[in-house]
């Protein structure tokens, strides 16, 4: 087998890891990453109201 097919069937089965535990059950750090995300939304949306 050839470097390069070596190469890509490594880079293949770390995506196929990262995507799988990517699917898991969500945790405690993305809920807060989405409420802070929310937070910085609403407050950017009442900015850009106040200004006008």
């Amino acid at each position: 087998m050839k470097l390069k097919s070596k190469a890509t069937l490594v880079i293949l089965a770390v995506i196929m890891v990262f995507t799988t535990v990517g699917c898991e059950k969500e945790g405690g750090a993305e809920k807060t990453g989405k409420k802070i995300d929310k937070a910085f939304s609403t407050a950017k949306e009442k900015i850009k109201d106040a200004t006008k």
